[in-house]
């Protein structure tokens, strides 16, 4: 690394609140008004975050969002080996969770410069602590993927993962996304949609899939966040116990279900075969056999 004539600055990474601006720390106003350079997903929220926090940024603000990322990052990474400091903000919760933000702290963390953070609010953790499901192990899967073939195929792989799951979605998807997941992951699992957390509006759904999917067909507004109920734990099957030949009947329409809902017959075998702990195999035999084990 070549030696420099400053110490180089320091990356915040700073969380900014989902809806109210009273749930800012007081370490966030703080930041905003010392910053040198602040890299902002919209610098327009940010000015009016400053504004109700009754503080004026001192530094520059530049636009830092998903298209110009991978310039923008050249850029701060310079002002921070130059001995800037410069702040980290997403529109809303904390950056480098489904957004652009990682690359630069990615970037500087390479490059031997200080990454901190001030912590605050998250879409994710906080629709985990409201959901009422269990939070003892989860993963979070952001925004699905838009084109039809790739979603189908994310939430069959997700058919058979025992952790509760978080999804991201826009309004204009989320009664689509609510519907291939009943028909991947069972119309009965439980979820918890979340819209408009910590807002005026803010709405709590609970329900199935299926439940779910409905009240999104009647329309919703604002940001969304998923809960999804990981698989329930199958027991194996012992020496000795009973064949699969009742529960491969139940498989079989299962598929059968799942293809009328658009999911293509391989998918929705492995699915079903996840979910029920029936081998692949078996499932697809009485598939094309007609219920009958191969």
């Amino acid at each position: 690394m070549k030696p420099r004539d400053s110490e180089p600055g320091t990356l915040i990474v700073a969380a900014t609140p989902l809806g109210r601006a009273a749930d800012a720390s007081p370490r966030l106003a703080g930041a905003l008004a010392a910053a040198q350079l602040i890299a902002a997903e919209d610098t327009r929220r940010v000015r009016r975050l400053a504004r109700e926090l009754g503080v004026t940024p001192a530094g520059r603000l530049i636009s830092y969002y998903n298209g110009v990322d991978r310039d923008k990052t050249a850029e701060f990474l310079t002002a921070l080996e130059a001995g800037t400091d410069v702040l980290l903000i997403a529109d809303a919760g904390m950056p480098g969770v489904s957004d652009p933000g990682y690359r630069l702290v990615s970037a500087a963390a390479e490059a031997g410069i200080a990454v901190t953070v001030l912590p605050g609010p998250s879409a994710v953790t906080a629709a985990l602590a409201v959901s009422g499901l269990p939070t003892d192990r989860f993963c979070f899967e952001g925004f699905p993927p838009r084109g039809d073939g790739a979603r189908k195929r994310r939430f069959a792989d997700l058919a058979a993962e025992p952790r509760t799951m978080v999804f991201f979605e826009s309004r204009r998807r989320v009664a689509a996304t609510l519907g291939e997941l009943a028909a991947a992951l069972g119309p009965d699992r439980q979820a918890v949609a979340c819209r408009e957390l910590t807002k005026t509006h803010e709405e709590i759904a609970r329900g199935s899939l299926a439940e779910l999917a409905a009240w999104a067909e009647r329309g919703v507004l604002g940001e969304i966040t998923l809960v999804v109920a990981g698989a329930a734990a199958r027991p194996r099957r012992r020496p000795g116990e009973p064949d699969w030949a009742a529960s491969l009947a139940a498989a079989v329409a299962e598929v059968a279900a799942r293809q009328a809902a658009g999911m293509p017959r391989k998918q929705a075998i492995a699915a079903v075969a996840a979910e029920s702990g029936l081998p692949k195999r078996e499932v697809y035999n009485a598939v094309v056999t007609g219920g009958r084990p191969g």
